[in-house]
């Protein structure tokens, strides 16, 4: 079979004998792979990057139908050394990989996605709060698997979100975003928004459905809920919570 060629970003990686590894990476071009790369593990081989977890790599493979790949070149384009130096921006990279090792599937292509968690990892090594860069992270991964919020209007019956002299909106993430008061008290797994808190999803869900680069720091309240809002969205929609949710809004 011809050989495929692809610029990767290492999601996750493990031992598979002395010699070699399974690496799984999210390309740019075929969306995530699972290859095996005989030989990766060793010192002198056609791979001059030792696939850590957010490296980005320029890969050969071949594709091989009901099994792993064969990751035959890999050549290192970045890394993100600024990352070791800072945990929290450690923490909510490797919560990135998470996000795109498990919740992608095979050879399912995201340019937009891929793309995203370049432009976070990078911010990540600035001065960019991690929660905020998370928050704009999911939002991305959200619209791209197609969950993105619905918010101009009641995602269950389509009325007004927040009628005059309503002091705050629902948000629910089964129903698939936010829902008038009629509809609100239904939602077993409802959480409240305030206005402020509103605008600013909608704003940075706007900002993300039209590609637009989105670097910001929220204020603490709205951070506040924020973040519980869409650690519990992104669980729903993955089936479970992520392992690396925890350390990031720790």
């Amino acid at each position: 079979m011809a050989a495929e060629q692809a610029l990767a970003l290492v999601v996750r990686g493990t031992d598979w004998s002395e010699t070699s590894r399974i690496t799984t990476l999210f390309t740019l071009e075929f969306g995530k792979i699972r290859a095996l790369a005989k030989g990766g593990r060793r010192i002198k081989s056609n791979f001059d990057c030792a696939f850590d977890l957010l490296t980005v790599c320029r890969v050969v493979f071949i594709r091989k139908s009901g099994g792993l790949d064969l990751l035959t070149e890999a050549r290192m384009e970045e890394r993100f050394p600024i990352l070791r130096e800072k945990l929290p921006a450690l923490y909510a990279g490797y919560y990135i990989a998470e996000l795109l090792s498990d919740g992608t599937q095979d050879y399912d292509p995201h340019p937009e996605l891929f793309e995203a968690a370049l432009r976070t990892l990078r911010e990540l090594g600035n001065d960019t709060d991690p929660r905020d860069a998370a928050t704009t992270f999911e939002l991305v991964w959200l619209r791209e698997l197609g969950y993105s919020p619905r918010l101009d209007a009641c995602a269950t019956c389509g009325g007004e979100v927040m009628p005059e002299n309503t002091a705050r909106a629902v948000f629910s993430p089964s129903a698939g975003g936010a829902l008038c008061p009629a509809c609100g008290p239904a939602a077993p797994d409802r959480r409240w928004l305030s206005p402020a808190g509103l605008a600013a999803l909608r704003d940075l869900t706007a900002a993300t459905e039209s590609d637009t680069p989105v670097s910001l720091k929220l204020p603490a309240g709205v951070r506040g809920e924020l973040r519980p809002l869409l650690g519990q969205t992104v669980s729903f929609v993955l089936g479970r919570r992520p392992r690396l949710l925890g350390y990031v809004d720790g």
